[in-house]
């Protein structure tokens, strides 16, 4: 099993920025991807962005030029640089990290954060 444990959620006006950290427990299985997922009032869960352990990176359209996800291997952490916020931005985030083995994803979560753009 791997614990994530987020950190930096919060309220904040439009156009500004705030920064996620999310540590998982340990090193190993489960880290080959880091990343973000968003989940807003009766939406569904979607991805933000993620990084590989390689450093490749992917993200949703929405947060393309604003949004930077990265990864210190070394602390088994990964990073969201949120900037230019947006209402539509508001969210409960999710850090996720994944794996495969087998032919199957395993998917770890973290407990999620709170993200609110708001004047």
């Amino acid at each position: 099993q791997v614990q994530l444990v987020e950190s930096g959620g919060g309220l904040v006006q439009p156009g500004g920025s705030l920064r996620l950290s999310c540590a998982a427990s340990r090193s190993g299985f489960g880290l080959n991807v880091m990343g973000w997922y968003r989940q807003a009032p009766g939406e569904q869960r979607e991805l933000v962005a993620h990084v590989t352990s390689g450093g490749s990176t992917n993200y949703a359209d929405s947060v393309k030029g604003r949004f930077t996800v990265s990864r210190d291997n070394a602390k088994n952490t990964v990073y969201l640089q949120m900037n230019s916020l947006k209402p539509e931005d508001t969210a409960i985030y999710y850090c996720n990290a994944h794996d495969w083995a087998g032919g199957y994803r395993y998917d770890y979560w973290g407990q999620g954060t709170q993200v609110t753009v708001s004047s």
